[in-house]
């Protein structure tokens, strides 16, 4: 069973070769890229050839790369007070130009802005396999529809849908499962501001709930990090 992940990523590479933009066993686990318009086909077949039978998606989720790996808080040393500082008057949640700036210049390898990963299984063969496509465009992210072939996907690909704004085409009821009615923009997106557009409360005047501009100021709280110290540090003979 040990070698049962390497076992899938030959068997992976045999069948679809350079149809795979990447196939690759890191930490036990193995990972695929898949371009969108292959995606159907190298789908269908994971599910319904014999050596792969990944019968289940147990987890369509989406992914935004914008700025990604830039972080904000030096954290290797810490103030008097046992907290880090913040470096970067920039980071995600604080404000859309200053993150579209950032994202400029660290881009993710040039694959492109959001992604949908997906978690597939296969209980007859005991095994698991993520695959990954990139969305072509940034700003309308659309990759194919899995529903036809997994009814599961169906919430799945919603939530991302609402969550990251990929449209997956062919969806038979693309709508928002997570947010309000209404909602504006995409929360989990980069350029998301941590505060929101825009704060609800009860009006007891008008007798229902009323939407209003946001009336507070976005920060980042600095939080607080694991650090070196001796104490658990073994000591080296």
């Amino acid at each position: 069973m040990a070698d049962a992940p390497q076992s899938l990523v030959e068997k992976l590479q045999t069948r679809f070769g350079d149809i795979l933009l990447e196939c690759k066993l890191d930490l036990g686990e193995v990972t695929i890229e898949v371009a969108p318009q292959k995606l159907i086909e190298v789908f269908t077949a994971l599910r319904d050839e014999s050596d792969f039978a990944f019968a289940q998606v147990m987890d369509i989720c989406g992914i935004d790369y914008q700025a990604y790996g830039v972080v904000e808080w030096a954290t290797g040393e810490s103030s008097s007070k046992g907290f880090s500082r913040g470096v970067i008057e920039g980071a995600t949640g604080r404000d859309a130009a200053a993150i579209e700036e950032i994202a400029a210049e660290h881009q993710f390898t040039g694959k492109g802005r959001f992604a949908a990963v997906y978690q597939l299984l296969s209980v007859s063969r005991n095994q698991r396999l993520r695959a990954r496509v990139f969305a072509p465009d940034d700003e309308l992210p659309v990759v194919p529809s899995v529903v036809t072939l997994w009814s599961s996907a169906n919430w799945y690909e919603r939530e991302a849908f609402d969550l990251y704004g990929i449209v997956f085409e062919g969806h038979p009821d693309l709508r928002r499962i997570l947010t309000d009615y209404g909602f504006i923009g995409h929360p989990f997106r980069k350029d998301f501001p941590l505060i929101g557009q825009v704060e609800m409360r009860f009006d007891p005047e008008r007798g229902r709930v009323i939407y209003e501009p946001v009336g507070i100021e976005p920060r980042v709280l600095v939080p607080r990090v694991i650090r070196k110290d001796n104490r658990y540090l073994s000591e080296s003979r």
